[in-house]
């Protein structure tokens, strides 16, 4: 009886080992930023002003790969190549290409880029804020209108696209199984680490939530 527990307890000592191991994803913070900041650069006009109508995104041709830094440490996971995680943490090409590929992605930049402008003048205002997770929300109610809450909802709706996908591209670059566990873990690290890219790129004067909660004039 007691080797029957000393097995069972041990067996669920591995069941939980493995769990951590499943969940404990690599994340390429810098590769991850630059390919934020490569995309938003590309498809998204920095002056606010609206793309014409049945314009054409830039496109993003994939540089060829290149040879990345060897190990000689034996393959534990037979999915997981050392050699494409070293070479995605990087640069953020690999990233960018495989975000912008994506056709919800490509979609959801389009919509953002026409209503950038309407979006800059809510931030100019400051009737609106960026939270810590990258996302827009209302702080003045009685400078905004209906259609702007609408801009405001539909405008997270795209960054959460862009952030979700970013997600996949990850663990697919890095050949990392996407697992629900998997995929939660990323998501949440890459919505803080785009809102860090947005805190950048955010103009004097917007409020700006930082991670800690607490919310600033930049």
């Amino acid at each position: 009886m007691k080797l029957l527990k000393w097995l069972l307890t041990g067996g669920c000592g591995l069941l939980v080992s493995c769990a951590i191991i499943t969940v404990n994803v690599y994340f390429p913070e810098k590769a991850v930023k630059d390919a934020y900041k490569s995309l938003d650069e590309m498809l998204l006009n920095t002056d606010g002003q609206n793309m014409p109508v049945g314009g054409k995104q830039p496109s993003l041709d994939p540089k060829p790969p290149q040879p990345g830094p060897q190990s000689s440490l034996p393959i534990i996971f037979p999915n997981f190549s050392l050699t494409a995680v070293a070479h995605a943490a990087e640069n953020g090409d690999d990233l960018a290409i495989e975000l912008g590929s994506m056709p919800e992605v490509a979609s959801a930049y389009a919509e953002m880029n026409q209503r950038q402008s309407a979006l800059n003048a809510l931030f100019n205002s400051g009737a609106v804020g960026l939270t810590s997770q990258g996302l827009v929300t209302v702080r003045d109610k009685a400078k905004v209108t209906s259609q702007d809450e609408v801009i405001v909802s539909s405008e997270n709706k795209s960054r959460k696209t862009i952030v979700g996908g970013m997600a996949k591209a990850i663990l697919k670059i890095t050949k990392q199984e996407a697992t629900k566990a998997a995929l939660d873990q990323t998501i949440g690290k890459a919505a803080a680490t785009y809102a860090e890219t947005k805190r950048e790129s955010a103009k004097a004067g917007w409020w700006i939530q930082l991670q800690n909660g607490k919310w600033v004039q930049k």
